[in-house]
């Protein structure tokens, strides 16, 4: 069913191979709710509680392919959810660094992701607005949420050179990567409408 998932996901113009062999690795339906076991491995979004979902794996493969990820690159993660964007990361030889927002989500990924031996750099509970700011520069940033705006400090954060890809909008998000060129110079690209759940704020 991997090796199913992993070519529809290539039948939509996903090329990198690094991004594919890690899909293939991964049993996503672990990540899931044990009731949606049968949807694991189509295209689709799906809930895992606390109001979030899992995103669609071609939607988890586009924004990955968008980071070029090396090995050895450190990566912000903002949103854990589940782990599943994680553990792509992780296969993929990146140091990933992770945000959740979500208490319940965060205690329950931060015990199960390290059990099926994907073992990130760091987990944090914390506001993703906020980012990571002692573990900077990074390398590359990934946000699995959309934001109204692409906040400060993650740009802020990342390497000269880095690349963040933030889905940007309220109801129906464009796909934007952010290359940081300079101190001050940043290069925007944006690729088309996709939907997320929002990126909450800490409000304290």
């Amino acid at each position: 069913m991997r090796q199913q998932l992993v070519k529809v996901v290539k039948g939509k113009g996903i090329k990198n191979e690094k991004v594919l062999e890690a899909m293939s690795k991964i049993p996503r339906h672990l990540f899931m709710d044990s009731s949606f076991l049968d949807h694991a491995y189509q295209d689709k979004a799906f809930p895992i509680g606390a109001d979030q979902t899992i995103s669609q794996p071609y939607t988890v493969a586009f924004q990955t392919e968008l980071l070029e990820i090396k090995d050895g690159d450190k990566v912000l993660e903002i949103g854990t959810g589940s782990g599943y964007q994680t553990a792509v990361l992780c296969l993929m030889g990146a140091k990933v660094f992770s945000i959740e927002r979500q208490q319940e989500l965060f205690k329950k990924t931060s015990k199960f992701l390290p059990k099926l031996g994907y073992r990130a750099k760091k987990l944090i509970f914390g506001d993703g607005y906020k980012g990571m700011p002692d573990e900077a520069p990074f390398n590359s940033i990934i946000v699995t949420a959309g934001a109204p705006f692409i906040p400060t400090p993650l740009l802020s954060q990342l390497a000269i050179g880095g690349r963040l890809v933030i889905p940007v909008g309220d109801d129906v998000q464009t796909m934007t990567l952010i290359i940081r060129k300079g101190t001050k110079q940043f290069e925007k690209h944006e690729f088309g409408e996709f939907r997320f759940v929002p990126l909450l704020e800490d409000k304290n």
